[in-house]
């Protein structure tokens, strides 16, 4: 029983951190598009 827990424990804080990593990106994917559009239209780049 205590195997199991710590492998469903490890697990869970894979997903964990996983979720984090790829929510990570996405910000700044999202923060380089705005300093590209702001650029292009002429703004401080």
């Amino acid at each position: 029983m205590r195997k199991l827990f710590v492998i469903v424990s490890a697990a869970a804080a894979l997903v964990t951190a996983a979720c984090n990593t790829v929510a990570g990106v996405g910000q700044d994917a999202q923060a380089a598009g705005s300093a590209i559009s702001t650029c292009a239209d002429g703004g401080p780049c």
